[in-house]
């Protein structure tokens, strides 16, 4: 399976994911009623480079600079540029978002406690 046109994607899933999830529980755990208002702030400003990315992405791939062998995807193409290549992005930005949130409670945390 790991060397089939799934691997890329299975690969991705399996690293993302699991991370993802644990950012969030931590993210609920600390804002408790405020997660949806503070998902709301985050996750725009993700979506939004994510898809920058994806866009550079597709201008790489056209001007050939470039390209993904064929059979190493599911072969599901957005504007060019293979699915997994855009979830990528998008779970990637995510979790530097989510990260940075849960940074900046870690930063208030301590400075609550400092004297």
């Amino acid at each position: 399976m790991m060397e089939s046109r799934w691997a890329y994607m299975i690969h991705l899933l399996a690293w993302a994911v699991p991370f993802i999830v644990l950012q969030l529980a931590v993210l609920v755990h600390h804002f408790r009623s405020r997660t949806w208002a503070v998902l709301r702030a985050v996750l725009p400003p993700a979506l939004v480079v994510g898809t920058y990315l994806a866009v550079a992405d597709h201008l790489a791939i056209r001007v050939g600079i470039w390209n993904f062998g064929e059979g190493k995807h599911l072969g599901v193409y957005v504007a060019g540029v293979p699915l997994e290549e855009i979830l990528f992005f998008l779970l990637t930005s995510v979790m530097v978002s989510l990260g940075l949130t849960l940074f900046t409670v870690l930063l208030s945390r301590r400075e609550a406690r400092a004297p």
